[in-house]
């Protein structure tokens, strides 16, 4: 079995820890939340075992990765930058960059910002989608009963306090059964008010084959010891990165690109995503590929990690020849 081995990174003024496995032509992985670089387990070997250097930082906030205390460290700017100094740092001059949840639109932006860096870049579970004329949390669902989970992390210390009262149940509920269902329309995604983000999820009474309870002691230990403060601020930066990115408006990803989705992934049946995802090449003009895989949730590369991994290799045999 490929190694996959361990060590801490300067870019961008932080430290990142990064997990990375083979050599050659540099595929970097950005996890999304609430995950860290373990989520990339199955993608490193099997991508380093076909001729490249696959490397998965913990994300700014998370893991053994510096966490920034001020809110406004963690903007679209910030995530990419750490992205490009990690290039640097790695002694490469191109990557190809892979992102799940909220990693994708990491991956996404690095491609928009800097496509002279990233060759091309592959989503998951999230598409790319333009700068919109409105800021994000305006046009979330709020009513008088529920709102929109993004809505309810944004007030420091409140999300914070509820899934840091037992992170291993919080992960547990979360990793089998947030984010991933049947159900779809407006109520998907809304917390009750007077309830918290996590009382509507009941977990299975066994985890799911594709994690193990060495991997939810893994992410358990790993959320114990940075808290979900980092993770929950890039949803603090919503409204701020839609200003930022303002001088992008209307701007289209220009590399080569894949997308894959899951059709039980919560995100996919969000009203309209559905339509985002199949008129995707209207703004990613070199889109070669998009998939959706029945039956799979939101946890898209552990869950069918196979096919996740399949589908980069093919990309890669395209993009880097």
């Amino acid at each position: 079995m490929v190694e996959i081995t361990h060590r801490r990174v300067e870019a961008n003024g932080i430290t990142l820890h990064i997990a990375e496995a083979g050599q050659g032509p540099l595929v970097l992985f950005c996890h999304g939340f609430p995950e860290t670089a373990h989520s990339w387990r199955h993608q490193l070997r099997t991508i380093a075992a076909a001729g490249y250097h696959a490397v998965a930082p913990d994300m700014r906030g998370y893991g053994l990765s510096d966490r920034p205390v001020d809110i406004d460290q963690y903007t679209i700017f910030h995530l990419v930058g750490d992205m490009v100094a990690l290039v640097g740092a790695l002694g490469a001059l191109s990557a190809v960059i892979v992102g799940h949840d909220w990693g994708a639109p990491v991956a996404w932006s690095s491609a928009l910002l800097r496509p002279d860096l990233f060759r091309g870049v592959v989503g998951l579970s999230v598409p790319y989608r333009p700068r919109g004329s409105t800021p994000p949390t305006a046009f979330m669902p709020s009513t008088d009963t529920a709102e929109f989970y993004q809505l309810y992390f944004q007030p420091p210390g409140v999300a914070e306090a509820e899934l840091e009262r037992d992170v291993r149940l919080s992960l547990r509920k979360i990793l089998t059964s947030g984010f991933s269902g049947s159900s779809d329309g407006e109520g998907v995604g809304m917390v009750r008010r007077g309830q918290g983000f996590l009382d509507a999820m009941t977990p299975p009474p066994d985890l799911p084959a594709w994690l193990t309870p060495a991997d939810l002691d893994t992410f358990t230990t790993a959320f114990s010891q940075s808290g979900f403060a980092g993770g929950l601020n890039w949803y603090r930066n919503l409204d701020r990165n839609w200003a930022l990115m303002a001088p992008f408006t209307h701007r289209s990803v220009e590399v080569p690109a894949v997308f894959m989705v899951g059709d039980r992934d919560l995100v996919y049946r969000l009203p309209g995503m559905a339509k985002s995802v199949a008129t995707l090449s209207d703004c990613v003009p070199k889109l070669t590929e998009t998939i959706v895989l029945p039956g799979c949730g939101h946890w898209i590369q552990q869950e069918r990690a196979e096919e996740v991994s399949g589908a980069v290799v093919r990309f890669l045999g395209l993009v880097c020849g």
